[in-house]
C-alpha cells in the first residue's frame, strides 16, 4: 500500500503537468522531471471515436529512432483494462529515476532499451475512462465493454492512419500485456477484415500477440485465415 501511494505521489503531478500540453500541441519537445530536450519525436492527441458520445480517446506516439519511413509501426496497449498506456514503462522511451521523495518533481531518463528503437510505438489509453481518455457525454461510459473496446480502437487506427499517410505502407503490428492480450487478436480480426472489404487506409496489418494464450496470429496477405504460430 505504501509503494502505491508512493508511485502515485510521482506520477500524479507529472500527468497533471502534461495533461494541458497534451491538449494544446501535437508535437511535445520537453517534459517535467527531464532535463533538456527530448531526444526522440513525441507527438500527443485526441481522437474522436463516437461522435454521438463525444468519446475521445488519447495517445502518445514516439516516432521510431532508427528509420521511420520503413520501420514498424507498433500499436501498444496494457492490461486492466484501464490502465494507462504511460511511456514511462514496459515498452516506452522513458523511466522514472527511483529516489525517496523529497516533494519535488519525480526525475525521469531515457530508456535505452525502449522499441522506439526499431519502431514506431502508438500508446494508447483505452478504453473511454483510462488515463486521459474521456468521453463528453455519461453514455459514453455505460457500455464499455470488449467489443466496445475494440471498435473504438479501430474506429482511433482508421482516423490516426489517414492523418498520418506516411506510415500507412509500414508494417504494423498489434501488441499489448496482460488484459490487452485478449482484446488484441479481436482489433485484428477486425482490421483484417476491414482490408478484405477494401475499406480505407489500408492498413499494412502483419501481426497481434495474444498474451493470454502466449500466441502469435500473424496475418497472410495471400489467405485470409490467420495463422497461430
Amino acid at each position: 500500500m505504501a509503494a502505491s501511494l508512493f508511485f502515485l505521489s510521482l506520477v500524479v503531478p507529472l500527468v497533471l503537468l502534461l495533461l494541458p500540453l497534451s491538449r494544446s500541441t501535437t508535437v511535445v519537445t520537453h517534459l517535467p522531471g527531464f532535463h533538456g530536450r527530448l531526444p526522440f519525436h513525441l507527438e500527443t492527441g485526441y481522437v474522436n471515436v463516437d461522435e454521438e458520445t463525444g468519446t475521445e480517446l488519447f495517445y502518445y506516439f514516439v516516432e521510431s529512432e532508427r528509420s521511420p519511413d520503413t520501420d514498424p509501426v507498433v500499436l501498444w496497449l496494457t492490461g486492466g483494462p484501464g490502465c494507462s498506456s504511460l511511456i514511462f514503462y514496459e515498452v516506452g522511451p522513458m523511466k522514472f529515476v527511483l529516489a525517496p521523495y523529497n516533494g519535488s518533481l519525480p526525475q525521469m531518463a531515457y530508456n535505452p532499451y525502449s522499441w522506439s528503437k526499431v519502431a514506431s510505438i502508438i500508446l494508447l489509453d483505452s478504453p473511454v475512462g483510462t488515463g486521459f481518455s474521456y468521453a463528453r457525454d455519461l453514455e459514453g461510459y455505460r457500455d464499455v465493454g470488449d467489443l466496445s473496446f475494440a471498435m473504438h480502437v479501430v474506429t482511433f487506427l482508421s482516423k490516426w492512419f489517414i492523418d498520418h499517410p506516411h506510415y500507412e505502407s509500414n508494417p504494423f503490428f498489434v501488441g499489448g500485456s496482460s488484459y490487452a492480450g485478449m482484446m488484441t487478436p479481436i482489433i485484428a480480426q477486425h482490421i483484417s477484415q476491414e482490408i478484405e472489404h477494401g475499406k480505407q487506409p489500408r492498413i499494412n496489418l502483419k501481426a497481434s500477440n495474444s498474451s493470454g494464450l502466449k500466441q502469435l496470429i500473424v496475418m497472410s496477405k495471400k489467405e485470409t485465415n490467420s495463422s497461430i504460430l
